[in-house]
């Protein structure tokens, strides 16, 4: 085993450990809007470093452009669907966890107000 396969091989773990942990945090956190931040840091950290840890493994150009494009792409796509999945949530009433101390968005964006039961009335 070469230091580049053995470098890949811990990228891969780190990345399969923070994977797992983005899955700790959608399960643990008190609030919808805690989960999605979890899943879209950690998991987007996570996926980069098993794809570059699985280019260390296995070398070659077609491999490098295939995880240029994927890293691009994660690194693109998974924040801004974080983003528009937390609007969304934030603008049909999801309610903010308890420990929230101030609401930055309040006034700011339009927010439909849900009863008790989170019901439609």
């Amino acid at each position: 085993m070469t230091v580049l396969e053995v470098l890949g091989g811990v990228l891969v773990v780190a990345g399969a450990g923070l994977v797992a942990l983005a899955g700790v945090g959608l399960l643990r956190f008190p609030d919808a809007y805690s989960r999605m931040n979890a899943v879209t840091k950690a998991a987007t950290l996570g996926v980069v470093l098993v794809l570059l840890g699985a280019l260390l493994r296995e070398q070659s150009w077609q491999s490098a452009a295939a995880v240029l494009v994927a890293v691009a792409l994660q690194l693109f796509t998974a924040p801004v669907g974080g983003f528009a999945l937390g609007r969304a949530a934030y603008r049909a009433g999801t309610p903010l966890g308890s420990a929230t101390r101030y609401d930055e968005l309040q006034g700011a964006v339009e927010r439909v107000r849900r009863g008790p039961d989170h019901g439609d009335g």
